[in-house]
């Protein structure tokens, strides 16, 4: 692969808690201001669309995944913890 091709990926680890339990989900975000778009931005965004309240996050480095497959994850286990809390 040539040095243009190659991305730069920051592996982490994220840790959901709710109410209803946590879920370790592993991710990859090719920037730093990636790590911060999705701690300001889209956990709480995700969070507020499936009702999931009192929601906590940790970020730990780890393996890699893909961003949208990570998005999705997140999403579909706050729509179940907002369900089993209800």
């Amino acid at each position: 692969m040539s040095p243009e091709a190659q991305k730069i990926e920051f592996p982490f680890t994220l840790k959901i808690e709710t109410a209803t339990g946590n879920v370790t989900v592993p991710i990859a975000f090719l920037t730093r201001e990636q790590v911060a778009e999705f701690l300001q931005h889209d956990f709480k965004r995700l969070t507020q669309e499936a009702g999931a309240k009192g929601a906590r996050v940790h970020i730990e480095q780890a393996i890699t995944a893909d961003y949208a497959n990570v998005l999705q994850e997140v999403a579909a286990y706050l729509r179940r913890s907002a369900l089993k809390a209800g």
